[in-house]
């Protein structure tokens, strides 16, 4: 029946295609229509914050999701918009760009293997490797030399540990791609990962960095490893779809991270030497790397004055430009996500201290760059701040006063939300079962993890570059 579908699709023109597209999508969101226009009397009624909040979250649901599904583009398969004011001020990249591949790594002799190979194995003829070896303690080292020896990549090997940003840097400084990717070391590439996140830039000059697509590799290691991936789907395939229709993702991930040089390369500095409240903030925040290309049209000569004398500066002095930033669909890249409790709360925690760093540079942004960009992204702010709010009012104020029943429709409204994402997944994969688990991380979400942001506010100082799945 898909396939079938997927025909009739393909033989209508374009824009009755499109039409037809967002007339099912109108039909799938009618649900949530319904009960947001409950919620909405229930306002009008008089019921209080609660319902303010469960109807504006409802609300931007319904929004992104009717975006996702028909404003988003690949832009490794089509061009996708350039606002008209911008179109011919981006100089396009030669038709067979230099690729510069990038991986720091650190004690990781389990993984590192499969994710060299994976590079090795792209489809795109003629990219160069670069691994660092920031200081690893186990046998990454010796790994890298035999596959340094086998491959014919570039392996620098650190004496002292650098840290993951500062190891990404001296990987630059050995590159001379018109196009930089990364990706981490736990990861294993798509053969055409590379290749589609190159084409996608070259495609459409506005873009100055895309995100590629993650899944987990390592779903059979726990539920909460299941969890994730479901999770991380919908996060990819909704969230940064939505951001990508206004060409303003605002984190391009780590697992699959691909640059122009020239949208990146005079930032590199002010990304490895980055401060936050008087101490060096030593997450590598992919959000904060993506904000000096979001934001250099308004910040970039600031950050290129702080480094002045950096040879990432002084090389050559690239234009400030109001790039685009967008997402592959298409190229996969699968990661290992953590197994254990204890480790997925680290990774919570490191990435609610980079959305913390990162809410202080680019929310003083993104209002330029248009209502539609500004509303997705002050709406998830809004959104992550009110989370420990309504976890301390629905979960110890409501029960403390006897209010069991606004705690349980809190809970309903939570799985609500979840059941919605869980759809999605399914649309997207008939027959797959998985899509299930996502209502529990949208539970997992509202009753745990929406109380490390006020932890990692307090911590947002401290901070190592260390891995684990268990």
């Amino acid at each position: 029946m898909r396939r079938f579908a997927g025909r009739w699709l393909a033989g209508l023109d374009p824009s009755t295609r499109q039409g037809v597209v967002r007339v099912v999508v109108l039909l799938c969101l009618t649900p949530l229509t319904v009960i947001l226009a409950n919620r909405s009397f229930a306002i009008a009624d008089g019921v209080g914050p609660a319902a303010v909040y469960g109807a504006a979250v409802l609300a931007a649901t319904a929004a992104m999701f009717y975006v996702a599904y028909t404003r988003y583009r690949d832009p490794s398969v089509d061009q996708v918009p350039c606002p008209r004011r911008l179109r011919g001020t981006f100089p396009p990249l030669p038709g067979q760009p230099r690729v510069s591949l990038l991986l720091a790594v650190r004690d990781e002799e389990a993984r590192i293997e499969e994710c060299v190979r994976s590079m090795a194995g792209s489809d795109l003829p003629g990219v160069e490797i670069v691994v660092v070896d920031d200081a690893s303690r186990d046998g990454t080292g010796d790994i890298l030399r035999r596959l340094a020896a086998e491959l014919g990549i570039t392996v620098v090997h650190l004496s002292e540990n650098v840290g993951k940003k500062h190891a990404l840097v001296r990987a630059c400084a050995r590159a001379d791609g018109d196009v930089v990717v990364f990706t981490d070391s736990d990861c294993v590439l798509a053969p055409d990962a590379v290749r589609r996140c190159v084409t996608a830039l070259v495609r459409n000059p506005h873009l100055g960095a895309v995100s590629g697509h993650c899944r987990a590799l390592n779903t059979d290691a726990s539920l909460l490893a299941r969890i994730q991936d479901v999770w991380y789907e919908g996060q990819f395939r909704v969230a940064k779809a939505a951001e990508s229709a206004f060409g303003s993702v605002t984190c391009v991930s780590g697992p699959l991270a691909a640059f122009r040089r020239d949208a990146v390369w005079n930032y590199l500095p002010a990304w490895a030497e980055d401060r936050f409240l008087g101490a060096p903030f030593r997450f590598a925040t992919d959000r904060q790397l993506t904000g000096y290309v979001l934001g250099q049209a308004w910040h970039g000569k600031r950050l290129k004055e702080r480094h002045a004398d950096s040879p990432f500066v002084t090389g050559e002095d690239y234009p400030e430009r109001p790039w685009l930033v967008g997402y592959v669909a298409s190229a996969r890249v699968g990661t290992d996500v953590p197994a254990g409790v204890r480790a997925f709360l680290r990774q919570q925690v490191r990435w609610k201290k980079s959305f913390i760093r990162n809410l202080c540079f680019t929310g003083g942004f993104m209002w330029r760059r248009g209502p539609a960009a500004a509303a997705l992204y002050y709406g998830h702010v809004l959104w992550v701040l009110l989370a420990p709010v309504m976890a301390v009012r629905h979960l110890l104020w409501a029960p403390l006063q006897g209010l069991w029943l606004l705690t349980g429709l809190y809970l309903c409204g939570v799985l609500l939300k979840g059941c919605a994402w869980g759809l999605a997944y399914k649309a997207d994969h008939p027959g797959d079962t998985r899509w299930r688990y996502r209502p529990l991380m949208s539970l997992l979400s509202s009753t745990v993890l929406a109380w490390l942001l006020p932890y990692s506010l307090a911590t947002v100082r401290r901070g190592v570059w260390s891995r684990g799945t268990s």
